[in-house]
């Protein structure tokens, strides 16, 4: 397909010299609340990195301050992550109702980086504010903005990365295609590019022409007020900046799935959570889903994480909704279909109804998850089961996603192995060389579950329930577990002597 020319005939920014303003005041510092075009945003205002103050620290191609013993008592900041630019350019586009919240900036004039300007007074002190108001009311409530002026230069202090996705954005629009970033800003071989997002989207080339016009708040301080010296006034932007960045507390995993109304797996996940037997909220019984955190916490009660369903969600539910997961060009998927929504859930809770029935499960009708959770050699002792951990249920779920949706197995004939291989105690005992997730999710050297053998222990899981026919992928999977089970160049063995790495031994088929 062709690249489809986006027409962006707008006003340049160059044509915007005064912008309506409402003056405010807050901790004693004027501020002036506006709006602005994207466009305008994206052209006039600069990273807050680019301050004259930082230049010496200053690092061009990932558009960062270097931080280092000279620098950091000059500013503090979140560096940029340019991983994040693509996804909030798709955004952009494709949110049916995208919004960024206001941004701050810093409105600064060359006068006030030159001591030797006559805007300073004998005792380096400035005349005048950086910021040229016109009042339009007797209060000065309300007024305009002038930064006609060649000499101001505009930073932000909060909204960097709202600055890039816009300035992506435009971009994207002006030569068709945005090049992928990673966090420091070094390429990716793949590029997103309009004619992507008009097929995956389904927007007109209409729509992008129109949302270079549409308006972002903007709040405008001072680089330097009237009275200040330079270093008082360095000070206070500092401050400012510093504290605007540190109260923007970032999401955790759990509140992230709790609020994204996009991704197709976080929906499913949310459903189960609240209306499954297993796991939803009863009066008689402490909650089984930790909300926030990622992890599991050895005295916690809970069963599973909401981080660890959506998990599952993803691996078990995306071997059939592949449309659900990001395109090989780093697109996001949008929302799914309401139809297609709950045709997940009703599989998802299948899925969940099975789970349930496992005899490690049942035995949470009487039994806490603690004693089930925690490792024999952990105080007041515990069964080391995989199916309280995370990990092993994210394992488990991808294991059984594949075999149901590639494979074509039924759940009821997997669940009649399972349910005979966890009485047997196939899921408990990790710490011992006898399990089979010995080395796999239980490290014997540092004593606690790895997150890193997730994807062997659903490869075993898909061995042992008849999923591996092929004999090359059956002697990796081998030659994996030796692996596993090779600690400090030594190999143990099931019976938790030391052996070949050809000896280790592979389980049955059950």
């Amino acid at each position: 397909m062709n690249h489809v020319p986006i027409d962006l005939s707008f006003p340049l920014a160059s044509e915007y010299d005064q912008i309506l303003v409402q003056e405010t005041n807050m901790g004693g510092i004027q501020a002036y609340v506006g709006s602005v075009t994207l466009e305008w945003f994206a052209s006039q205002v600069n990273f807050a990195s680019c301050l004259p103050l930082l230049q010496q620290k200053y690092n061009p191609q990932s558009e960062n301050v270097e931080i280092d013993a000279d620098s950091i008592d000059e500013i503090q900041q979140r560096p940029l992550d340019w991983s994040r630019q693509a996804p909030l350019v798709q955004y952009l586009v494709a949110g049916k109702h995208h919004k960024f919240p206001p941004v701050l900036v810093v409105i600064n004039q060359q006068w006030v980086d030159n001591p030797k300007s006559p805007e300073w007074d004998r005792k380096g002190r400035a005349k005048k504010s950086s910021i040229e108001f016109t009042p339009l009311d007797k209060n000065s409530t309300f007024g305009i903005l002038n930064i006609a002026t060649e000499n101001v230069t505009i930073y932000a202090l909060d909204g960097q990365h709202r600055l890039m996705g816009v300035q992506g954005l435009m971009e994207l629009l002006n030569t068709g295609k945005l090049q992928r970033m990673k966090k420091d800003k070094t390429p990716y071989e793949t590029v997103i590019t309009v004619d992507d997002l008009i097929e995956k989207y389904h927007v007109s080339p209409t729509y992008l022409q129109s949302l270079p016009s549409e308006k972002i708040g903007i709040e405008f301080i001072c680089a330097v007020a009237a009275g200040e010296t330079r270093e008082e006034a360095r000070q206070r932007v500092r401050s400012i900046f510093v504290h605007v960045n540190l109260m923007a507390v970032p999401l955790t995993k759990g509140q992230l799935v709790q609020l994204n109304e996009d991704d197709g797996f976080s929906i499913v996940a949310r459903k189960i959570a609240v209306t499954h037997p297993l796991l939803e909220q009863r009066d008689d019984r402490k909650p089984r889903v930790n909300w926030n955190s990622a992890t599991v916490a050895s005295k916690s009660t809970v069963l599973t994480t909401l981080q660890a369903l959506k998990e599952m969600s993803e691996r078990y539910l995306g071997q059939k909704f592949l449309q659900w997961k990001p395109s090989d060009k780093g697109l996001i998927p949008m929302r799914p279909e309401d139809k297609e929504l709950e045709e997940g859930i009703k599989d998802f809770h299948k899925l969940f109804d099975y789970l349930a029935t496992l005899p490690s499960y049942k035995i949470l009708e009487y039994e806490d998850t603690p004693s089930l959770r925690r490792f024999s050699f952990e105080k007041d002792g515990g069964e080391g089961n995989m199916l309280f951990r995370p990990v092993g249920q994210v394992a488990l779920a991808q294991a059984l996603g594949i075999l149901v949706f590639k494979k074509g197995f039924s759940l009821e004939d997997i669940f009649k192995k399972l349910r005979k291989y966890d009485q047997q105690g196939g899921f408990s005992g990790m710490e011992y060389p006898k399990s089979l997730w010995y080395g796999v999710l239980y490290d014997p050297n540092k004593k606690w579950v790895q997150v890193a053998g997730r994807d062997l222990a659903a490869r075993l899981l898909m061995y042992i329930l008849g999923g591996i026919e092929e004999q090359m992928e059956s002697a990796d999977i081998r030659k994996d577990l030796a692996k596993a089970r090779t600690i400090e160049n030594k190999t143990i063995g099931f019976d938790g002597k030391f052996v070949e790495p050809k000896q280790v031994g592979f389980p049955s088929v059950l």
